[in-house]
């Protein structure tokens, strides 16, 4: 065989493979066109690379080929490309030397952290870092960005944020219902209850089957009784409650005499009062939800029972898995012994069940001699 038909069947085999690989990539960017929606971000360099791989390749070609980008764009990329190359190069920079990036990040780090700070107050933290810069250098760098003056950089307090801030003098009120059954059918009961946001310390105010005003007006001159209400006790200026008729105005108008704020959240937003809805799911589901009732009596027990073992036996997530820390003690209540398998460390002392309720809550304790 000549060396002449040698090369054609190879060039027509590599031809061949190369057709093949072609109509694979043109089905693969129909699949991606079908897949994606909207505009795909990419950066300077990849535009660049696509403008300069998509001229020599043609527009013609490109149609058949282009995914993601439409080739007209393609091409409009590489004559910008052209014009910037001719028209930058060889041309003096005009106006004043750009600062350097890590100072323009760091001015820009000051303003954002910093909303109430003028171009002069930042100038100043500037020179107190050894960095000379005045103030329409800040303001153009902060133009640059994005970032308006300091009249419209107010800061902006998220929900979270507040919360934490004030967290010591936060408590928050909310109301669920217990069903009783009884001779005349079932009852259903309101329970109103307190929660000190800092602490996590729960006061029960109040159990009715009618929560009516003057009840209301009860409960609130109690939970601000000197060293006996919640809120007089950790000396909370705000009140955070939902927005039912039961928290009417002479009970918001009360607190509001005695000190503390009623804040009022939007209606359904039930996680703006998570710390009050996250104790609601604790005690019925630890506990009232699984006992049956026949009287009030009997409710108000249950939740005696479970503010002692919630206060002072029961481990707490939100305040890195420990007890409370207690303010005030529970009125104390006579436990159930059970006897737990000794361990190797008996001279610590036995370890001992004690049990609530019949069991329905536990608190293991070393027993002291």
């Amino acid at each position: 065989m000549k060396s002449e038909e040698a090369l054609a069947i190879v060039a027509g085999k590599v031809d061949e493979e190369l057709l093949l690989r072609n109509e694979y990539l043109a089905a693969e960017n129909d699949i991606l066109r079908s897949k994606i929606r909207g505009r795909v971000p990419m950066t300077n360099p990849e535009r660049i690379r696509l403008a300069k791989l998509g001229k020599r390749l043609g527009r013609k070609a490109l149609e058949g080929v282009a995914a993601i980008v439409k080739p007209d764009t393609i091409l409009e990329w590489y004559r910008r490309l052209v014009t910037k190359k001719y028209t930058s190069t060889k041309q003096g920079r005009v106006g004043r030397p750009t600062i350097d990036p890590e100072l323009e990040e760091l001015i820009v780090a000051l303003a954002k952290a910093n909303r109430t700070w003028g171009y002069d107050r930042i100038v100043g933290a500037l020179e107190n870092l050894g960095f000379e810069v005045s103030d329409e250098t800040v303001g153009n760098v902060l133009r640059r960005h994005g970032i308006p003056p300091a009249g419209g950089r107010k800061p902006k307090v998220s929900w979270a944020d507040f919360i934490a801030a004030h967290k010591d003098t936060l408590a928050a009120a909310d109301f669920f219902t217990v069903e009783v059954i009884t001779p005349a059918g079932l009852v259903c009961l309101y329970v109103l209850f307190f929660i000190h946001l800092g602490t996590r310390q729960v006061q029960i105010a109040g159990v009715t089957t009618n929560p009516s005003k003057a009840w209301m007006l009860r409960v609130a001159k109690e939970v601000t009784m000197e060293d006996y209400g919640l809120l007089a006790v950790y000396g909370c200026t705000r009140l955070i409650i939902d927005r039912d008729d039961k928290f009417c105005p002479a009970f918001r108008g009360f607190m509001r005499s005695s000190g503390v704020v009623p804040l009022r959240l939007p209606k359904r937003s039930p996680d703006l009062n998570a710390f009050a809805e996250r104790w609601v799911l604790s005690v019925k589901s630890e506990c009232l939800s699984q006992l049956v009732f026949f009287s009030e009596n009997a409710v108000r027990r249950a939740l005696a029972e479970y503010l002692a073992h919630y206060h002072s036996e029961r481990n707490h997530q939100g305040v890195g898995n420990q007890l409370l820390v207690q303010e005030y003690q529970p009125e104390p209540v006579v436990l159930d012994e059970q006897p737990v398998p000794a361990c190797a460390d008996a001279g610590l002392g036995d370890i001992v069940c004690y049990e609530r309720l019949g069991g329905l809550l536990r608190f293991y304790a070393r027993k002291s001699a």
